[in-house]
């Protein structure tokens, strides 16, 4: 890959977090200060996106993710869920509860992964694709800490708020650039936050390890 490509694709991948940080759509003209780029280059970025279907344009005139990151997205899942299923089996183990790893989809919530403990004699059957608002459960208000970049409270904690009688207990997933996930248990029965919460936060952490990419790959023949 010469070097002008490499810029390109640089900016062009840049320009996909814009446009997925961007919950109301950017103009042209916001893009290219954000980038540092002028309103040529960023055009002929969108022109390229908007054909391969990674991005759109409104009645407005703004830009927003295409509906071709859904394949992208689709196919990633499986990948989170295969990487994550260890850490959220020991936790699930441990804990006595349902574990589960929740990722953010816009305003929501998406459960990838779930693994329900193998020895308590009732536990919260929480179904993996199950989508619920950020602003609700433990795993939302993890979530949203996450995206505000907020360290405190490492844990969060709710009750009753995506079913009545759970308890939920959540953590953010932290250091893995271009994704927002969250690990966290939820439990019919009492919660001892003290006992169970380093347990959710070790499951995090390695969750997190199990996503890192790698420092460096080297892609040459």
């Amino acid at each position: 890959m010469t070097a002008e490509s490499a810029q390109t694709l640089e900016r062009g991948l840049r320009l996909l977090r814009l446009l997925a940080d961007g919950h109301g759509g950017h103009t042209p003209t916001e893009l290219a200060h954000e980038l540092g780029l002028s309103r040529p280059a960023v055009y002929r970025l969108l022109t390229t996106l908007q054909e391969e279907g990674f991005a759109r344009r409104d009645a407005e005139g703004r830009v927003h993710l295409g509906f071709g990151v859904l394949t992208l997205a689709q196919a990633v899942q499986p990948l989170l869920r295969a990487a994550a299923l260890p850490a959220l089996r020991t936790l699930a183990e441990r804990a006595g509860a349902t574990a589960h790893l929740t990722v953010a989809e816009g305003d929501d919530g998406l459960a990838v992964a779930v693994v329900e403990p193998s020895w308590t004699d009732f536990h919260v059957a929480y179904r993996e694709g199950s989508r619920h608002p950020l602003t609700r459960g433990a795993a939302g208000l993890a979530l949203l800490a996450l995206r505000s970049g907020s360290l405190e409270p490492p844990l969060h904690l709710t009750r009753d708020q995506l079913q009545e009688g759970a308890r939920g207990l959540a953590a953010p997933v932290r250091g893995l650039a271009g994704l927002e996930a969250s690990v966290g248990v939820v439990t019919f029965s009492d919660l001892d936050v003290d006992a169970v919460g380093p347990l959710v936060l070790a499951a995090a952490d390695d969750v997190a390890a199990a996503l890192a990419h790698p420092k460096r790959t080297d892609f040459s023949p």
